[in-house]
C-alpha cells in the first residue's frame, strides 16, 4: 500500500515578507505540506497585489491572509497569539524593523521558545552594507555577477528573472526546513539571518575568483569558450550551442563540414586549440548560424548529438513538448495564470493544493473586509 504523503503537513509558518524572497521560500514550504499564514499590512497588503493579480498569485496560492498593521498594540498581540501555535516567522524587512515593533527574534522567543525566525535582506542583519536599499539588481552587481566574462563578445544586461532573490529564496526554505527539525528535536529555536547578496554570492564567487587574472584581457579567460556561446540565426532569432566537451566538437565538424569546411581545421579539432584560436572560432560560427534561420537549425540538428537548443519565445515555451510533459506548470484556465508545481519529482507524490489565491485579510480572526 502506498504510504500517506506526510512530510511538512504539520507544519506552520507565519509568512510575514513581501514580493518575492520571502513569499517564494514559503511557497515552496507550502508546496511540501506546510500550513502559510501569511500576515498583510492591513489596508494595503503585500505591494505585489499592486503589481496585478497574476503576480501576488505566482508565490501565494492556498496561503491564509490575515491582516495586521504590526505597530498598532492589538495586532501586535494577535501576531504573538499566531506565533505561539506556528513552527517560523519569515520576515522580510530591513535590519531592526522587526525590532522596532516589538517582534524581534528575543520578543518571539518568549512566547514560544521553539520558534524559527528567518530574516530575510538585502545585505544581512550586520555589515556595512546592512542598511543599504537594494533590490535583484543591486545585489547581482555587489556580488560580481558580471566581473567574469563568458562570451567572446561579453555584454552586460540584465537577467530575464531576479537571480540573487531566487537564491536567496532557496537558501531560506531549505535552512528553514533544517531548523524547524531542530527545533523539533531539541525544544530550541534559532533566528535565521539569510542575505540575497550573501546567497548570490556563493554562486558568483567562484567564477569572479577565477576572472581577476583576465580583468585586462577578459577574453583569455579559460570561461570565454567560443564555441559554447549564443548565435543569431538568418532570421534574427537565436539559438545556444553548449558544446564543452571536445566530441560534442566532433560531432558538430561531421554535420556541417563538408558545407563549412573551416570547421576542420585541424587547428580546432582539440579544446585548447579552440581556446588558442577563440576570436577565429567565434567569428566562424557566427558566420555559419547567420546562414540559416532558426528553424531550418532545428531541423538540420534534429538528430545529431549536440548541446543545441533555440531560445523559446514565452509562446512557444509554454507549447514545447518536453514542458507540457513534464507538469511542472498548472494553468489555471478561468483566472488565465499559472503555478509552478514543486519542480521535483518525489515518487511517492506531491498533492496540487486547491490553488486559491487569498482575498486580502480574509482569515483575520473578526475580519469584517
Amino acid at each position: 500500500m502506498k504510504p500517506e504523503w506526510s512530510c511538512l503537513k504539520d507544519v506552520k509558518i507565519i509568512d510575514a515578507s513581501q514580493l518575492l524572497p520571502g513569499p517564494h521560500a514559503t511557497s515552496l514550504l507550502l508546496q511540501l505540506g506546510a500550513d502559510v499564514i501569511k500576515v498583510e499590512r492591513r489596508g494595503s497588503g503585500d505591494p505585489s497585489r499592486e503589481l496585478g493579480s497574476a503576480v501576488f498569485a505566482q508565490f501565494n496560492r492556498d496561503k491564509r491572509s490575515v491582516a495586521l498593521d504590526l505597530r498598532d498594540n492589538a495586532d501586535r498581540e494577535a501576531f504573538l497569539e499566531l506565533v505561539r501555535g506556528c513552527d517560523a516567522v519569515v520576515e522580510g524587512f530591513r535590519p531592526g524593523v522587526m525590532n522596532s515593533f516589538g517582534l524581534g527574534y528575543d520578543d518571539l522567543v518568549k512566547v514560544n521558545p521553539a520558534i524559527v525566525m528567518c530574516s530575510i535582506s538585502g545585505f544581512g542583519q550586520t555589515g556595512p552594507y546592512a542598511d543599504n536599499a537594494g533590490h535583484d539588481l543591486n545585489y547581482l552587481a555587489m556580488a560580481g555577477y558580471w566581473a567574469a566574462p563568458v562570451q567572446v563578445e561579453s555584454k552586460v544586461a540584465r537577467p530575464g528573472v531576479r537571480v540573487s532573490d531566487y537564491a536567496a529564496s532557496s537558501y531560506a526554505a531549505l535552512s528553514l526546513v533544517v531548523a524547524i527539525m531542530s527545533a523539533r528535536q531539541n525544544g530550541y529555536g534559532q533566528h535565521l539571518d539569510v542575505s540575497i547578496h550573501d546567497s548570490i554570492l556563493s554562486w558568483t564567487a567562484p567564477t569572479a575568483w577565477l576572472a581577476r587574472s583576465f580583468e585586462k584581457k577578459p577574453v583569455m579567460s579559460p570561461l570565454v569558450m567560443p564555441e559554447n556561446d549564443i548565435f543569431e540565426t538568418q532570421d534574427g532569432r537565436h539559438l545556444a550551442l553548449g558544446i564543452l566537451e571536445n566530441k560534442f566538437w566532433v560531432n558538430l565538424c561531421d554535420c556541417l563540414g563538408e558545407v563549412f569546411p573551416l570547421l576542420k581545421d585541424p587547428r580546432f579539432s582539440t579544446r585548447m586549440g579552440r581556446l588558442a584560436c577563440k576570436l577565429e572560432v567565434n567569428q566562424l560560427l557566427k558566420q555559419v548560424f547567420l546562414s540559416k534561420p532558426l528553424a531550418q537549425w532545428v531541423q538540420y540538428f534534429a538528430d545529431v548529438d549536440l548541446p543545441f537548443s533555440p531560445l523559446l519565445g514565452a509562446n512557444e515555451l509554454f507549447a514545447d513538448a518536453h514542458v507540457q510533459s513534464r507538469g511542472t506548470l498548472r494553468e489555471f484556465a478561468k483566472e488565465g495564470t499559472i503555478a509552478v508545481r514543486f519542480p521535483v519529482k518525489f515518487s511517492l507524490g506531491l498533492p496540487d493544493s486547491e490553488g486559491k489565491v487569498p482575498a486580502l485579510g480574509e482569515f483575520t480572526p473578526g475580519a469584517t473586509e
